[in-house]
């Protein structure tokens, strides 16, 4: 009520946007531009915030995913001249790291995972054990490299060398990210960027993060015990919890445990 009368101040409010689980393009995570694209320009315009809070809970996944998201809210920040802060849950890790650096200060719990600066392609090789099995792998191709690390055939050593370009220019991109939005606050001595983890003092050491503490205590301090926060998140549709989309859930869920499970969580 008290926003509707001109002469009474109105309490703080503060926007949190949840970004928890797996970074994917497409329907595959919760985390992408798409999804989140209304959900962080409702953070930013709706009502007066004083400053927009960023829950923080991801192992990370694609780099471009979290670019995207990243500079959104660095848009809307600069825009909106409005302060971001980040709070780190139980992983700020690779992608889930790049989108806490897009906060203005850093904060998470003792026991929070945080780093993992570096950038990662995995898969298999099944050519000998088809080979066993009698089995023909027929590929048709126009472009040397169209085929490049079939997992159907051996692999070839000026394919791995083109894939390490790859991930180096896509690992260049990430250290650039860190060493512009932490600028003055690395340890320059340290080395940061070799995909390592931290706990979070440590972390705050390595002037990866800002500090030890929680959105709830941490914002009442700096804006008063009469602040407000109003939550936005991704909301899972109800009809997805049926039919097909159970499956992929299902799977998506598994992928999402094991990229969590390589930080111990």
């Amino acid at each position: 009520m008290k926003r509707f009368i001109p002469f009474l101040k109105s309490d703080p409010q503060v926007a949190v946007i949840r970004l928890q689980g797996v970074i994917a393009g497409g329907t595959r995570g919760t985390l992408n531009d798409q999804a989140l694209a209304s959900v962080i320009e409702k953070a930013f315009t709706k009502g007066k915030p004083v400053a927009v809070a960023l829950e923080v809970n991801s192992p990370g996944g694609s780099p471009v995913q979290s670019s995207l998201i990243g500079a959104r809210i660095r848009q809307l920040a600069e825009e909106k001249d409005l302060p971001v802060i980040a709070f780190v849950e139980d992983v700020a890790a690779s992608g889930g790291y790049w989108l806490a650096v897009a906060a203005d200060e850093i904060y998470a719990d003792p026991s929070s995972v945080v780093g993992s600066i570096g950038v990662i392609s995995a898969g298999f090789g099944a050519h000998e054990f088809m080979a066993k099995q009698g089995v023909e792998r027929r590929v048709y191709t126009a472009g040397k490299s169209k085929s490049m690390l079939d997992p159907f055939r051996p692999e070839k050593p000026e394919d791995v060398a083109r894939l390490k370009g790859l991930l180096d220019d896509i690992h260049t991109n990430f250290i650039d990210h860190v060493q512009t939005r932490r600028a003055g606050k690395l340890d320059a001595e340290a080395e940061l960027f070799t995909g390592e983890v931290w706990l979070a003092a440590k972390a705050q050491k390595l002037g990866l993060i800002d500090g030890i503490g929680h959105l709830k205590p941490m914002l009442r301090a700096r804006f008063g015990d009469k602040v407000k926060l109003r939550r936005y998140g991704v909301r899972r549709p109800f009809l997805s919890r049926f039919g097909a989309q159970v499956i992929d859930d299902t799977i998506n869920s598994i992928e999402e445990r094991a990229a969590y499970a390589q930080f111990g969580l």
